[in-house]
């Protein structure tokens, strides 16, 4: 038998959930929330991949928090169908299949809206904290976050990852 926790269970479930985007009354395609996570993470800082941090992977950390509310992590889910509707409204095309200025263009669009602005501050906000938590999280590997930044990390450090 696999060894295969709740929480493994509930994070896969959302990483390999799809978003279906709708034209109409028809399909027009499917996207992952983890794949438009990451496209947009190098859009809004590219910088991140330059220094090997991979932030979307964090997202999953925080989808799987019991600290982090519902309402919050539904937030986000609706926050990727959003995006992935107003580039197809625009483009006729996923966010991720977009061209970096068509997504960047999309951005600019939504930070218009209430809900846009919110989502993108939301987005950024967990985006800052992978890039600059402790590595044990996973994400600022090599301490890539803290050595750009010329900071060094909290004593003590943790030894497990609060979750």
């Amino acid at each position: 038998m696999t060894n295969f926790s709740r929480r493994r269970f509930l994070a896969a479930g959302f990483l390999s959930g799809a978003v279906f985007l709708m034209d109409g009354c028809s399909l027009f395609g499917i996207t992952t929330p983890i794949d438009t996570l990451r496209v947009m993470h190098r859009d809004l800082f590219p910088q991140a991949q330059k220094l090997g941090i991979e932030t979307a992977s964090y997202m999953s950390l925080v989808f799987n928090h019991s600290k982090i509310s519902k309402s919050d992590k539904d937030f986000l889910k609706n926050g990727v169908k959003w995006l992935n509707e107003e580039a197809v409204k625009i483009y006729r095309s996923s966010y991720v299949k977009l061209s970096r200025n068509d997504r960047q263009n999309v951005l600019k669009n939504i930070a218009k809206t209430e809900w846009g602005e919110s989502f993108i501050y939301d987005v950024m906000s967990y985006m800052f904290e992978a890039m600059l938590g402790d590595p044990i999280y996973g994400s600022n590997n090599k301490e890539a976050g803290w050595k750009w930044l010329a900071f060094e990390g909290g004593v003590p450090r943790p030894k497990e990852p609060f979750l």
